[in-house]
């Protein structure tokens, strides 16, 4: 895996649920790419989702990626939390199925096609990028409001 890509994602909801919103945005060298979209009735933690998905899916091979989230739920959750899901059929630990498991499944097709080094950083924070990934998001959720 020869190409270095760095991702930044971040997921917006305009109410929880509501008009959701993701950014993405892709990084190689010095050329960046934004990437956005949404959903009218969604939960923020989808979109947390939905971002990490499509950043991964914009790679049209596979590469070392750097993926940069302000969510711990998609952080903990592709690092932490996946192997036991997969061990009990996909339930959380009160036997309960796992909320959002269509799109974690997603995830992980997604993270296994790439060497994926995941990392975290507070959100609102003046973090460049992700204040870009941050103001993506909330165009992809206000395109989504119903009128």
């Amino acid at each position: 895996m020869s190409l270095n890509v760095e991702i930044f994602t971040d997921g917006a909801c305009k109410g929880n649920p509501g008009p959701g919103g993701w950014g993405v945005l892709l990084r190689y060298g010095d050329l960046e790419k934004e990437l956005y979209g949404g959903e009218p009735e969604t939960t923020n933690n989808r979109m947390e989702l939905m971002a990490a998905i499509e950043g991964l899916k914009a790679l049209k091979r596979p590469c070392s990626v750097t993926l940069t989230t302000d969510s711990q739920y998609v952080r903990k959750g592709i690092l932490e939390w996946m192997k036991g899901w997969k061990r009990k059929n996909w339930k959380n630990a009160a036997g309960q199925p796992v909320k959002n498991q269509d799109l974690w499944k997603m995830l992980d097709e997604q993270n296994q096609k790439h060497e994926v080094e995941w990392r975290w950083v507070r959100g609102h924070t003046g973090h460049r990028e992700n204040e870009i990934a941050d103001q993506l998001a909330c165009k992809g959720a206000e395109e989504h409001k119903r009128s």
